[in-house]
């Protein structure tokens, strides 16, 4: 499609929907353009696909509790299956096979014409589980993006048996399931009288058995290892958000699809300037006479120190504004970069010597030196809005 649209609009739901709502929205979508319903409409199968994306994100609190918060780019290639046409009709119906209350989505079709019968169920294909890291990054890092490198300890491919499991590389059919990975049954449905399918408990729903077990892996096909994985964070990210590396995580049984590393991202504090989503802050402190002669100041930046003027008579409180100079949005969502905002503050020296104090006594009684009108004004709003 498109444009993305928002997962409460694709379901129907509100922001503040229970898990039992969202559930039910999803229920009732996917039965209206459920392709058995709907055969070779491309419309109903991609508005299909569309709802198990907004269902995949939104059943998930942790990552629709991103999705809340930063949209589409919270999911940083998670959520949606990273965008949903990319995944296939199988997936979709292994993921989410549990709706319905059977061993298989599709297979509570099975009477629409086939298409959620031997067909759609198909061969259990195994998946690895997911990895967790957490990884700590600079500003720098996050303006420019970053890729590191990391020693992992996990599960991986037999080296001895390629994944098959079999010592001998040789696999046998299941006599139960007669190496279609399934098995049927008749229920009663909300369609009438159906025939459903459910995963073959004799080989696990792969369709076939292993008599020669690997003697390395036990013939699981894996076994544990060390790996580097590089992990791409990209530049825009916050604090709290998850970078997910598909298929670098623990390998599956019997060569099936590997799964994911989830990337927990940790800022460092940066010694000077302070992060404001894609902006910058920066407390810049001037000495009396540059505030009152004006002059130029050094302030930091991401990529080093810049020099800025320094007007005549500049008060505290003050604040300028550097385009551009702050971070950028997390994967382009959005536009343009952050600012670097420098709040300017006075130092008002603590110890004097006889002399400068009086040099600061000829000065009381000059009335440049006492607040005018505009001054005072200004003041006491600045004062207010620290209560607004």
């Amino acid at each position: 499609m498109a444009e993305k649209r928002d997962y409460y609009e694709v379901l129907g739901v509100s922001k503040t929907a229970t898990d039992a709502e969202i559930k039910a929205a999803y229920k009732k979508m996917a039965i209206k353009y459920h392709p058995d319903r709907n055969p070779g409409n491309k419309e109903a199968e991609e508005k299909f696909k569309e709802a198990a994306e907004a269902y995949d994100v939104l059943h998930d609190p942790e990552k629709r509790q991103r999705y809340d918060q930063f949209g589409f780019a919270g999911m940083n290639g998670q959520g949606g299956f990273g965008g949903g046409a990319s995944m296939s009709m199988d997936d979709i119906f292994s993921m989410f096979g549990d709706i319905f209350g059977g061993g298989n989505f599709g297979g509570g079709f099975g009477g629409f014409g086939g298409f959620g019968g031997g067909a759609r169920g198909g061969k259990h294909v195994e998946k690895g589980s997911d990895l967790r890291l957490k990884v700590r990054v600079s500003l720098k890092e996050v303006a420019s993006g970053v890729t590191k490198k990391f020693k992992i300890n996990k599960y991986v491919t037999c080296p001895h048996c390629n994944g098959s499991g079999s010592e001998d590389g040789k696999t046998e059919t299941c006599s139960k399931c007669k190496g279609s990975g399934v098995t049927y049954r008749s229920v009663n449905t909300m369609f009438g009288h159906m025939q459903t399918q459910t995963q073959c408990d004799a080989c696990g729903g792969t369709g076939s058995v292993i008599r020669n077990k690997c003697k390395h892996c036990g013939g699981t096909g894996i076994v544990k290892g060390e790996e580097i994985e590089e992990i791409k964070i990209p530049a825009g990210v916050q604090e709290g958000m998850v970078v997910t590396e598909r298929g670098k995580g623990n390998a599956a049984r019997w060569n099936g699809v590997p799964g994911d590393i989830q990337v927990y991202i940790q800022e460092e504090p940066h010694p000077e300037l302070l992060r404001d989503g894609q902006n910058l802050q920066y407390q810049l402190l001037l000495d009396v006479p540059t505030a009152i002669l004006g002059g130029s100041a050094e302030v930091p930046t991401i990529d080093g120190k810049v020099k800025i003027k320094i007007e005549p008579g500049t008060q505290p409180g003050k604040t300028m504004r550097l385009r551009g100079k702050g971070l950028p949005v997390v994967q382009g969502y959005g536009y343009g970069t952050g600012d670097l905002i420098v709040q300017i503050g006075v130092y008002i020296p603590e110890n004097l010597s006889r002399e400068e104090k009086e040099t600061f006594e000829k000065l009381r009684t000059s009335e440049n030196m006492k607040p005018g009108a505009t001054a005072k004004s200004n003041f006491f709003n600045r004062f207010k809005k620290m209560f607004e």
